[in-house]
């Protein structure tokens, strides 16, 4: 018997069947945040089937463990973890809270602190594989030394940082074209 890799599945025609918002817990002393916004395609139209899941440090900067049976039920146990659909305008809510600084990625970059940040997944219909992204926060003092952030070209950092607005905090994802929102590879 052979063992290849099977071939990549789109999200598919149903994907909003399966797609049910996950309310971030938040852990005491957390400072609540709302993030509005919406995904965009190359032309400028709203998504309306996309998924955005988020995952975030906790208020010390460690992320929290999922649980061993992989269980994710409608209101999270874990801080941190997220989902929200796109509605008809390709409009989304995170509501979360400011996460602790998390280390650097990898060896000599351990005592590094990367500044607070979401990590973000986005799926949708004819996706072969999800979208990874980041959320970081205006006005944080700590973006300018983010490791993760300054390998990205200064004048698109833009895309990766909420704009506050109203007393909340508005980040579009735009999927192509110009202002594309930069996505890493994961």
């Amino acid at each position: 018997m052979s063992l290849q890799q099977s071939t990549s599945q789109t999200f598919g025609p149903y994907f909003h069947i399966g797609l049910k918002p996950i309310a971030v817990r938040l852990p005491a002393g957390a400072k609540p945040v709302v993030i509005t916004g919406r995904v965009l395609d190359g032309d400028g139209k709203p998504v309306s089937d996309a998924a955005i899941e988020t995952w975030q440090a906790d208020l010390a900067g460690a992320y929290p463990v999922q649980p061993a049976d992989g269980s994710c039920p409608a209101t999270s146990t874990l801080a941190g973890l997220g989902r929200a659909p796109t509605d008809a305008e390709g409009r989304f809510r995170i509501d979360t809270y400011l996460p602790g600084r998390v280390a650097a990625p990898g060896g000599a970059h351990s005592a590094i602190l990367q500044a607070p940040h979401i990590l973000v997944a986005i799926g949708m219909r004819g996706l072969l594989k999800h979208l990874v992204t980041r959320i970081y926060f205006p006005g944080e003092a700590s973006n300018a030394d983010d490791p993760v952030l300054k390998l990205v070209p200064a004048d698109r950092r833009d895309t990766l940082i909420a704009r506050a607005e109203g007393g909340e905090l508005h980040w579009d994802v735009v999927l192509q074209g110009a202002g594309e929102t930069v996505f890493f590879d994961c």
